[in-house]
């Protein structure tokens, strides 16, 4: 237990189960690892993040930082937690995080760097380092300003509270809220949708942002047309346009090609 990895048509099912709180430990990085080694190998059309559990997670182990016995040791802990949310970010496909209960600290910052979150009504969420008196590392701060801005960032990383799902949709850090029941069903068929879409074009769409994050307007205006113009090499475009000229918006197939 820890990570599991399945596969539901297109989409891979990422699973955090270590029960009963999910806590991060280095075993469950190792497992997480392993799971994106593997859609790294064998890539999906999309990618749904979800936890087993009542909680979506409590947080991290914190005789994890217990065992650290310098700065420097520290760092190189922090460096690797890192990476965990990095690999998400940097994944083609499109990524959802399903949070159906309490998601605090690690998971939470899993949960920003997926494209799109979705959370349960009773859902809710903190970055809650400042009882030991740390602050987030794993991109958590920085990655809810770039949803929310910089003062929404300040108030939820100061104060350590926990936010509503509701709240956070208007904050535009949860892009919706769905009912409790049926909330595992919802998210998946969420996942699906998108991954039964133009995969190459949703890889597109997610390359053109990246140049927004990193240069603005301006920036992804220089790229956006080679991007898009590459599309026209896709089976998908070209079956698009014909299935629209044919019949119709709306009723094109895509396969990822």
């Amino acid at each position: 237990m820890g990570v599991e990895l399945t596969r539901i048509g297109a989409v891979a099912v990422v699973t955090i189960d270590a029960p009963p709180l999910n806590l991060y430990t280095g075993e469950l990085h190792e497992r997480f690892m392993d799971a994106l080694d593997e859609i790294d190998r064998h890539p999906p059309r999309a990618v749904l993040v979800r936890s087993a559990g009542k909680v979506v997670s409590g947080g991290v182990d914190v005789s994890l930082f217990a065992a650290q016995a310098t700065p420097q040791d520290a760092k190189a802990l922090f460096d690797a937690m890192l990476q965990l949310p990095q690999r998400i970010v940097d994944l083609d496909c499109p990524t959802v995080f399903a949070a159906h209960g309490l998601t605090l600290t690690w998971a939470f910052e899993v949960a920003l760097a997926c494209d799109i979150l979705l959370a349960a009504e009773h859902a809710r969420f903190g970055l809650v380092e400042n009882v030991i008196g740390l602050t987030p590392t794993m991109g958590g701060t920085q990655r809810l300003a770039a949803r929310a801005g910089v003062g929404r960032a300040k108030e939820f990383v100061l104060t350590g509270d926990k936010y509503d799902a509701h709240t956070l949709e208007r904050w535009n850090v949860v892009n919706q809220v769905l009912p409790e029941q049926g909330f595992a069903d919802a998210a998946l068929s969420y996942a699906t949708l998108l991954a039964e879409g133009p995969s190459r074009a949703h890889r597109a769409t997610k390359h053109v942002l990246r140049h927004f994050e990193h240069g603005g307007v301006e920036e992804a205006d220089a790229n956006v047309t080679t991007i898009a113009a590459a599309l026209f090499d896709t089976e998908d475009l070209r079956g698009g346009i014909r299935s629209f000229l044919a019949d119709g918006p709306g009723r094109a197939t895509f396969t990822g090609r």
